[in-house]
């Protein structure tokens, strides 16, 4: 990894382990900069993308490469010219028709999980929104959406979180060694469904790249993070709204959010503010320039999507001054931009906006329990890990 910059970062939404007192990389603010850049694959290469924050020791390779682990570029992290057919086939279980015709699937998900959150409150008087709200209703929509079976949801979860520390977290190595664990468990999973699916009757997505030419160790590569980022990252959105709401630091209140329009303003202002994938990484394929400043080839360069809490001084794309906060992050670039945009940012905010407001109108007068919860902090995703709220005294 090449250090392109000095720049050191706060706690949030980057933080660095103490041990690592210089960000490795080039840090990308200002909203034009950061369109530029994602606007110019050919120059800042998405090849990064995915790769691991900490590089993985002998231990947990070993334990990958035991199930025969391996994630060849096919989408996020793909810069050839097989990106753009692959993407179709993928973009055709998320056109606008197809998301909008999810809305009465996820309002009934929604309200099942208020229920379930409203009748443990009544049982015990304190319930944890990011297991009872949050977490299970993006990974069935997800699957369904798909075309795949809806079963194994609590691995899933665990295993995308899992997948994220192993990915754009700082473990040690023991913890590499755990996570490795749940990785190859996921992809071993995650092998047998692509198996099972290419001959399903039916549509599914691995059916459909399985007839545009997908081998299946390209299937499982697209399919592993697609079914980490086409569900967790939505929980963890809904989850820091919940968390926004009820501690009362939004415009919006926990009564206005039962409104369509509250839910869907207080989810918009988080996306923008700070959501659940605040940066993204890209890298100088060649010698290039940024802002009027030459890019050697190689440089390692971290986007900022919104929150816009890193400091810095002065370097591409960063007009302040070190110390001092920059302009606020262009909320067009929240999903990114061009050819790598997030297929699914329409399902996402949409599932946000409904959940949100189903859990305002059935958990009505509940108070935070837990006002300093633990966060996830890792590279490029964010949200509290819990939402305990409890009743109201008396």
């Amino acid at each position: 990894m090449m250090p392109a910059s000095s720049t050191a970062l706060p706690p949030a939404p980057t933080e660095f382990p103490d041990g690592l007192a210089k960000c490795p990389y080039l840090i990308v603010r200002d909203p034009e900069s950061v369109r530029d850049v994602l606007h110019r694959p050919a120059d800042f290469s998405p090849a990064n993308a995915l790769v691991a924050v900490t590089p993985l020791e002998g231990p947990a390779l070993r334990v990958l490469q035991r199930v025969g682990f391996a994630l060849p570029p096919v989408l996020a992290s793909n810069d050839t010219g097989t990106h753009g057919g692959i993407r179709k086939v993928v973009a055709g279980y998320f056109t606008p028709a197809t998301v909008a015709a999810m809305e009465p699937r996820i309002r009934e998900l929604a309200r099942q999980a208020a229920g379930n959150a409203a009748d443990q409150l009544a049982r015990t008087s304190h319930t944890d929104l990011v297991q009872t709200v949050a977490a299970f209703p993006p990974a069935v929509v997800m699957l369904e959406l798909l075309g795949l079976p809806v079963r194994d949801l609590a691995d899933l979860k665990r295993w995308g979180l899992d997948s994220m520390e192993l990915f754009w977290g700082w473990p040690d190595r023991d913890r590499q060694l755990e996570l490795a664990r749940s990785a190859a468990e996921f992809y071993v999973w995650l092998r047998q469904l692509v198996a099972e699916s290419v001959t399903a009757p039916g549509r599914n997505l691995f059916k459909s790249l399985a007839g545009h030419g997908l081998s299946g160790t390209e299937m499982c590569s697209l399919g592993y993070f697609l079914l980490i980022a086409g569900q967790e990252t939505t929980t963890q959105l809904i989850s820091t709204t919940l968390f926004r709401l009820l501690e009362g630091a939004s415009p919006v209140d926990w009564k206005e959010a039962a409104s369509e329009s509250g839910a869907s303003s207080v989810v918009r202002l988080v996306l923008a503010t700070e959501s659940s994938v605040p940066t993204w990484r890209r890298v100088a394929a060649h010698d290039t320039s940024l802002g009027g400043s030459r890019i050697p080839a190689g440089t390692e360069i971290l986007l900022e999507l919104s929150g816009n809490r890193i400091t810095g001084g002065g370097g591409p794309g960063n007009p302040s001054p070190q110390g001092q906060p920059g302009r606020g992050s262009s909320t067009g670039l929240i999903f990114g931009s061009g050819i790598h945009r997030c297929l699914g940012a329409k399902l996402a905010e949409l599932e946000a906006s409904v959940v949100v407001q189903e859990a305002a109108v059935a958990l009505q007068g509940i108070q935070l329990q837990d006002h300093e919860p633990e966060w996830i902090r890792h590279l490029s995703f964010q949200a509290p890990r819990t939402v305990s709220v409890m009743n109201p005294p008396g």
